[in-house]
């Protein structure tokens, strides 16, 4: 999913400062191609791309089989705290912009 990067933000995570930051948050980071990729708890993969200054992808994968809540929740809380260090928008206002684009339909 594409994620829009708040204006200026773009500095905190050019060159190597992305990886850095998944390391930092995940535990684990390697590199495929353009693409970071990492795993934390239930996501068996996460992977993050540059698309631009003010665009960033992150596309997730999940485990397969039987899940515990607490573990789902503590992927989803760690997925967005890293959305929200690589963005510079939290999740509410990444939701925000979401529910305009796909009003505009973008």
């Amino acid at each position: 999913m594409d994620y829009d990067i708040k204006k200026g933000w773009f500095k905190n995570i050019e060159g190597g400062l992305l990886k850095d930051l998944m390391k930092e948050v995940f535990g684990n980071v390697s590199e495929e191609g353009d693409l970071l990729v990492s795993s934390y708890g239930v996501l068996a993969s996460i992977k993050v791309k540059i698309i631009a200054k003010d665009k960033l992808d992150i596309v997730t994968t999940n485990k397969t089989g039987a899940m515990m809540d607490a573990d789902i929740l503590d992927s989803k809380r760690k997925l967005n705290v890293f959305a929200e260090k690589a963005t510079g928008f939290d999740a509410k206002a990444r939701m925000k912009r979401a529910q305009a684009k796909a009003k505009k339909g973008e």
